[in-house]
């Protein structure tokens, strides 16, 4: 994914003591956040693991675990977006703004920070009438106020709105500041005398705040959580008589499914497996087996992937675990930057559906669709994708040098793989649990994290001390990022859901020429693109809850449908120029875009192959549900 940035290269305009006024103020924010995050994550590893102790070894359930788990999952969720904000790690597409001068890029970017600036600033006065609201409610099992919950918007809305006023003053100049600021009061006020006409337009008042700005937000950069919230205030505030307090109630709705506290708990699970060695016990085994084949390597580069991919919750961490040990023995081998890129970014795409991935426990928890269905299901298309990439391989290394490659000998695959085993066991671990039904996909998490944690302290000693905070931190940051994202696309699919336009999607999508596979096809092409501008957890939140319903009229298995949906999105997320995981992986091999986007193409040809054989073979995606 790519972060944004949210300041200004340009010389700040305050003085020295102003900027550390405002800096004081900034750090303050910071020690509110961190601290209380980076502890949120391990209180929900310690209450959904002994939850699930005390449920399945115990036979003694927790009732009040879950509600005190999600009571805290929002906080997190919340707290992490501030720790995001400030890190400037929030999903944004800066494809167009990249390339610009120094100086268009640093007003773009006073710009992109007044427009988060004043959906921040629109949300703190709904989110306290939603805290004041809720204040007498009790909640069933812990029997304190609701407030405490919904406490948690405001608060961090509050939070990230006194950061981004602080580096708006710090990294702007006043000329920055004062024209950008003028642009937006000027449209926010033709937005509010043009209420009338605009509500008089109908559906076609969606393309001003869905199209016109929030595509405008998204294209100058501003994160993408943060441009559908705007453009969500906006419509309602604008054209409906709806109460904006809707909004937190959306928002807060999206970030409390429980199953989304997954998220935070894989993403710290695949730091864990890297710090631990986990990760490269696997990797060391796998060269070993077939490592002094034409080609093994990239090979083990694809089973690496498998094996490793869904488990950390960021595509950058899976490909970071596997590609710095990998890269210098294959360039030894002769194998080029470009060809290195383009196999790594399709090995991250033909993964998007191996479990437990993020993306299909997100497209679960807004679609209703089973986890374990879900999980099930992906298993045999990332085969069938990692099939069609090892053909490319075999094409590409056919005359590889191998006349430097040793060949392990028996002995040494024997102790290799005697070391990987705790390694190899994880990933089989965690699918067998979900799979048969022994712990929810949140649970297994924390399964996975406890086993990770001895096998790094007793087994493979390693276990750095240190590290741990930075990794809570980490976790919070883009567990909040994505969570951000999940609620104020919630709250915009609610207000697309209510203008009517759903309806009349539906309309059009289901006299789509060709049946149930030209709906297919067409949403397999869209999510293309979707994946490529808007990344994969944006789109499918946002779309998923109106595209399901019609895939269900028109005849496709919603377990078919979804896994054609991601795979299609991750196919878009790897594919130049838009596609910010492409840049991940360029990143991650220290290679020129330039060099590498001539020759990514071969691979994603493979997985579109691979696609269509989805398309075509519902069997591959439902076969093994039973």
């Amino acid at each position: 994914m790519d972060a944004t940035r949210m300041h200004p290269t340009t010389t700040p305009s305050a003085d020295g003591a102003g900027r550390g006024w405002l800096g004081r103020i900034d750090g303050l924010v910071g020690w509110l956040s961190e601290a209380p995050a980076a502890a949120l994550v391990l209180a929900e590893v310690l209450i959904l693991g002994g939850g699930a102790l005390s449920r399945y070894a115990l036979h003694a359930p927790l009732p009040w675990s879950d509600e005190l788990a999600s009571l805290l999952f929002v906080w997190l969720a919340m707290l992490g977006a501030v720790i995001a904000l400030r890190r400037g790690s929030h999903m944004a597409l800066t494809t167009f703004v990249k390339n610009l001068s120094p100086q268009r890029r640093a007003w773009l970017d006073a710009l992109g920070m007044f427009l988060v600036l004043s959906f921040l600033a629109l949300l703190v006065h709904p989110s306290w009438e939603r805290f004041a609201d809720d204040l007498e409610v009790q909640m069933p099992m812990l029997e304190i106020s609701e407030g405490w919950r919904n406490a948690s918007v405001l608060v961090g809305t509050v939070l990230m709105l006194v950061s981004v006023v602080c580096r708006l003053l710090q990294r702007a100049t006043p000329a920055q500041i004062l024209q950008t600021g003028a642009l937006v009061a000027a449209v926010g006020l033709g937005l509010w005398f043009s209420g009338a006409p605009l509500a008089a337009m109908g559906h076609a008042n969606l393309v001003v705040f869905f199209v016109v700005l929030l595509m405008g937000c998204i294209c100058i950069g501003v994160p993408i959580a943060f441009a559908f919230g705007l453009a969500t205030l906006s419509y309602i505030a604008f054209t409906t008589s709806t109460p904006l307090l809707i909004v937190p109630n959306r928002m807060q709705e999206g970030m409390s499914h429980l199953i989304l506290l997954a998220v935070p708990l894989f993403v710290f699970l695949g730091a864990l497996i890297e710090m631990t060695g986990l990760a490269k016990a696997m990797i060391d085994f796998l060269v070993s087996l077939i490592g002094h084949v034409r080609g093994g390597l990239q090979y083990v580069l694809l089973g690496a992937m498998y094996l490793v991919s869904g488990i950390s919750g960021a595509k950058a961490a899976d490909m970071a675990a596997v590609a710095p040990a990998l890269f210098p023995e294959m360039r030894q081998r002769g194998t080029k930057d470009g060809d290195l890129i383009g196999l790594l970014s399709a090995s991250g795409a033909m993964s998007e559906t191996i479990p437990p991935s993020i993306v299909l426990i997100t497209i679960g928890s807004v679609t209703g669709v089973s986890i374990t269905a879900l999980f099930i299901g992906g298993l045999m298309p990332a085969v069938i994708g990692m099939l069609a990439m090892a053909v490319v391989v075999w094409w590409q290394t056919r005359g590889e040098d191998m006349s430097g490659a040793r060949r392990a000998s028996k002995k040494e695959v024997g102790k290799l793989f005697l070391i990987a085993l705790p390694a190899l066991a994880l990933p089989f671990i965690i699918r067998t649990a979900v799979v048969e039904g022994v712990a929810t996909a949140t649970e297994v998490s924390t399964i996975g994290i406890f086993y990770t944690v001895l096998a790094g302290l007793f087994i493979y000693r390693r276990f750095n001390w240190k590290a741990l905070y930075p990794m809570l931190l980490d976790t919070a940051s883009l567990s909040g990022a994505i969570l951000l994202i999940v609620g104020c696309a919630t709250a915009m699919a609610w207000a697309l859901t209510q203008s009517g336009f759903s309806q009349d999607l539906v309309q059009l999508l289901t006299h789509v020429p060709g049946g149930k596979v030209g709906f297919l096809v067409l949403s397999a092409l869209a999510f293309i693109v979707l994946g490529s501008l808007l990344e994969g957890i944006p789109a499918i939140v946002l779309f998923g809850p109106l595209l399901f319903p019609i895939a269900r009229m028109v005849g496709v298995h919603e377990v078919h449908y979804a896994i054609v949906v991601v795979f299609s999105m991750g196919l878009g997320l790897f594919a130049p120029p838009f596609g910010v995981g492409f840049y991940a992986a360029c990143a991650i091999g220290r290679v020129s875009p330039d060099v590498a986007i001539g020759r990514v193409w071969p691979h994603l040809a493979a997985l579109f192959v691979a696609l269509l054989v989805m398309i075509a073979v519902p069997w591959v995606s439902i076969g093994f549900l039973g």
